[in-house]
């Protein structure tokens, strides 16, 4: 269980029932007060060495930006919701949009609003919509701070439209499982080799609990996904992946493999992401490939199309050979 070292607050969270339940849980840890959420100086004059440590942190505040940002893929809609990072440290991670600014898990407090837009936009469409809440947090790690997740999923069952999805890399789900979630609650765990979990994906559940928690939420009528993302082309990354996928082949169970899709994604690193990792884990792998890698972007870095071509392949054969009854939603 998350305990913070520190808590810093907008004042206005204690206006909120959410805000005054925080404050009591953590009544016992050092508290900060600050004037925006989104700016905090005192972060970002640390050092990237300390990045893990900025970690131990928890901010608390009001979310002011609820813009939808429409999506493609296996939603209509990115939707800004509960929370922004996370407790995790994957040397990968996108959220990680600049030095000392998006490190540290932030909560919003202002929940009713942030629920009550998305069923409002729910409602107006002729069509049924999906809402991602989970783009800018781990919501299944924040659950087990607020319970935002139980609460999410108890008060949008009974909307007559639209479904909720959300990402994942931790296994905490038990609290949800005797929800009466309707089906409109659609939850993809981020899967990788075992390799990767324990050398880049920092804090997170191990595979194994990952992989039960897959097979809990099918039992409970959950739609499910499988992530496998980030796709990170180490030495031995062909043979790592193919153990992957043998396994889930042989532990998910004959419910899940009857119902699961997948979608698949190659790693986008960036320049931020080096210095960072090169002074916060001084001692973990490098993810930069010089020569595998090609510019997308400013400051940013993908695999080269060649090697994303063969490695689209290799997963293709390998998910039809063991995996051949489950839908690829997309690879990119």
């Amino acid at each position: 269980m998350f305990k913070p070292k520190a808590i810093y607050f907008e004042k206005e969270i204690i206006e909120y029932d959410l805000g005054k339940e925080l404050m009591k849980k953590y009544e016992d840890v050092p508290k900060i007060e600050i004037e925006n959420h989104n700016n905090i100086e005192e972060m970002r004059k640390k050092q990237n060495s300390e990045f893990a440590d900025m970690k131990r942190n928890l901010i608390i505040g009001i979310r002011k930006t609820h813009k939808f940002v429409e999506n493609h893929k296996t939603s209509d809609y990115l939707v800004p919701y509960t929370s922004s990072g996370c407790t995790a440290s994957c040397m990968y991670c996108y959220l990680v949009c600049n030095y000392n600014k998006c490190a540290y898990l932030r909560l919003f407090v202002n929940r009713e609003k942030m629920l009550d837009k998305i069923i409002k936009t729910s409602q107006k469409s002729e069509k049924e919509l999906t809402f991602e809440i989970g783009s800018n947090s781990d919501l299944i790690l924040e659950n087990t701070i607020t319970g935002n997740l139980v609460w999410t999923i108890e008060n949008f069952k009974d909307t007559n439209k639209g479904f909720l999805t959300l990402p994942t890399k931790f296994d905490m789900v038990d609290s949800i499982l005797p929800l009466e979630h309707k089906g409109k609650i659609i939850i993809r765990m981020s899967v990788n080799p075992e390799e990767i979990i324990n050398k880049v994906e920092f804090g997170t559940s191990r595979l194994k609990g990952r992989i039960e928690a897959i097979n809990k939420l099918t039992e409970a009528g959950y739609k499910v996904g499988i992530l496998i993302a980030p796709v990170i082309m180490i030495d031995n990354w062909k043979q790592l992946y193919l153990e992957l996928i043998k396994r889930l082949s042989s532990e998910l169970s004959e419910k899940t493999k009857k119902e699961v899709f997948f979608e698949i994604i190659f790693m986008t690193y960036s320049f931020v992401h080096t210095k960072i990792n090169e002074e916060a884990f001084p001692n973990a792998i490098n993810l930069y490939s010089k020569d595998m890698m090609t510019g997308r972007g400013k400051g940013k870095y993908w695999y080269k199309k060649d090697l994303r071509e063969d490695g689209e392949k290799f997963l293709r054969d390998q998910m039809r050979k063991y995996l051949p009854n489950n839908k690829i939603e997309y690879i990119v």
